[in-house]
């Protein structure tokens, strides 16, 4: 159910929940229409939030505590770039309190000593409380990030419920084999939990990367200490004041906000952490990887940048694909890792696929994330949003066609025009660079070998999409393109199950579904003489 819901059109699919929305003084502007380009964004009186940031300190054994420093840094609304809540600035000396707590938990604590039935139950409620509070973190998520409030609170906050809820059931399940040895021995391996688990997680999905990290991380008994993303601390530390009434031990879970070069960088190199998982970009995981390598050679599982091509077949239904790849590419103000963000189009269809491709962007609902039927809202912040606008100029500068957008929308906050390129080539930076925003960039190609080898032609390897009506070419591409995840005539379908990872530079492992449980445990083999066994 999670992997269809989220794989449809978001904005067609949702109904509102204006309950928890109020609007500011200028409510009477709400009758402009946030469409073709909205002036919306410029014109209208922000939505107010009915919602109040209670929690804005370091969650540490099991407390709210205060920065060691005392310092705080803003969290920001990107819908106009004013402070949202001074936030507590953790650094190095909170991530020796973080770790200490994680590392008394585990070597001490009932955690991991824990009936594994008795783990299950925690998560499940844990779960039971996010769901039942689902409106005020759905509500915190999109002013936090900026993404549409009908995506955070009918998709987003749902998938994170079911995610735990999914873990939960593997608690018990998880057991070792007993192999037969040549000579009398029982062998046995154990799969133990690998520790203190030190967890990094991204602004775009700041919730659901969340429980993509805690749940297997939790269900394998380790324990963690997990720093937010500097720009969205708010749901996460929302969540936290839920973990006592879930019932989870005292130092379990613990949750920093910081900088990557103070607080992660201290993480990252703890000699006391057992293993890391990050997500975020290319160049950060490498320094991720250096870091955990010069201190104690501690695992590391990254899930990191894309460039992922999105391949129309010359018997695609190009309606249907003009809309997915819109979809592939636009979700989140395009700042998504697998966003379809190069779409290879056949020669014999690229000149209509072009034509409905602009026009679908002209029609795309840009405006307050937090107002009804909005698709699209700002990027998360000015530096992204200064990433952005580079590109397309840099795609204008090098000889691509701009069809539509390439623009600001508005006066106040970070809206991007929704905006399509055509003649784009190979060589050209918006085909090779992860842009991570509302920048669609359309290519042509001639016959499968071409574009199996351009679409292998990258850095990257997270995903892909293949639209076609034959079986045939579908299979040849499946296994043609060196990515981790393949979607055949649909795109962004993501399941609790649905194991999530790349190739190449786009990471080492995979998260979600049963494959992610390996990141967080170690093998144990136990070997034992027998004394005239009946059988071997």
């Amino acid at each position: 159910m999670a992997a269809r819901v989220f794989a449809s059109r978001v904005s067609r699919s949702l109904t509102s929940s204006s309950h928890l929305l109020s609007r500011g003084s200028k409510s009477h502007l709400g009758r402009i229409a946030a469409y073709q380009y909205s002036t919306a964004a410029a014109f209208e009186e922000p939505i107010k939030p009915a919602v109040n940031v209670e929690h804005t300190k370091l969650f540490i054994n099991g407390e709210f505590v205060d920065a060691a420093s005392g310092k705080t840094f803003p969290t920001l609304d990107p819908r106009t770039g004013e402070v949202i809540a001074h936030i507590a600035e953790g650094d190095a000396e909170d991530i020796n309190r973080a770790v200490a707590a994680a590392r008394k938990a585990f070597d001490e604590g009932p955690w991991p000593k824990m009936n594994a039935y008795e783990r299950s139950k925690i998560l499940l409620r844990l779960a039971d409380l996010i769901e039942k509070h689902n409106d005020q973190i759905a509500t915190l998520e999109t002013w936090d990030t900026g993404k549409p409030y009908e995506q955070a609170a009918k998709i987003e906050v749902p998938m994170v419920v079911r995610l735990l809820r999914y873990y939960a059931g593997w608690a018990d399940k998880i057991h070792g084999m007993t192999i037969p040895a040549d000579g009398p021995y029982h062998v046995q391996t154990l799969h133990e939990p690998i520790g203190v688990a030190g967890q990094i997680i991204p602004w775009n999905f700041p919730l659901l990367m969340f429980s993509w990290k805690i749940g297997p991380a939790l269900a394998c008994g380790n324990t963690v200490v997990l720093k937010t993303a500097e720009q969205t601390p708010l749901s996460a530390f929302y969540v936290a004041h839920l973990l006592q009434e879930a019932g989870l031990p005292e130092g379990v879970l613990n949750i920093i906000s910081g900088f990557g070069p103070t607080a992660g960088a201290s993480l990252c190199s703890h000699m006391d952490v057992d293993k890391l998982a990050f997500t975020g970009s290319t160049d950060t995981g490498k320094a991720i990887l250096t870091l955990a390598a010069k201190s104690n050679l501690k695992p590391v599982t990254l899930e990191l940048g894309g460039k992922s091509p999105f391949i129309v077949c010359e018997d695609a239904d190009i309606d249907t694909a003009v809309e997915q790849a819109h979809f592939a590419l636009f979700f989140n103000q395009g700042q998504c890792c697998c966003a379809g963000s190069r779409t290879y189009v056949h020669e014999k269809v690229y000149d209509e696929f072009l034509e409905k491709a602009k026009a679908r962007a002209l029609k795309r609902t840009v405006g307050d994330p937090f107002k009804s039927g909005t698709e699209q809202g700002p990027q998360i912040d000015s530096k992204q949003f200064d990433k952005i606008m580079n590109y397309i100029r840099c795609g204008i500068n090098s000889g691509a066609t701009l069809e539509t957008g390439g623009e600001r929308l508005g006066e106040r906050g970070y809206y991007i025009k929704p905006t399509v390129f055509s003649n784009v080539k190979d060589d050209m930076l918006i085909a090779q660079d992860e842009i991570f925003g509302p920048v669609q960039s359309i290519l042509k190609f001639k016959d499968l070998d071409d574009v199996i080898r351009r679409a292998n032609n990258s850095r990257y390897g997270l995903a892909a999409g293949v639209f076609t009506q034959n079986i045939d070419t579908a299979n040849t591409l499946t296994r043609a393109l060196r990515v981790g995840t393949v979607w055949v005539n649909c795109f962004d379908t993501f399941d609790a199950t649905i194991p999530f990872g790349g190739y190449k530079m786009s990471g080492h492992g995979r998260e979600k579904g049963e494959y992610s449980l390996k990141n967080y445990l170690q093998v144990k083999a136990v070997v034992t003489p027998l004394k005239n066994p009946a059988w071997l």
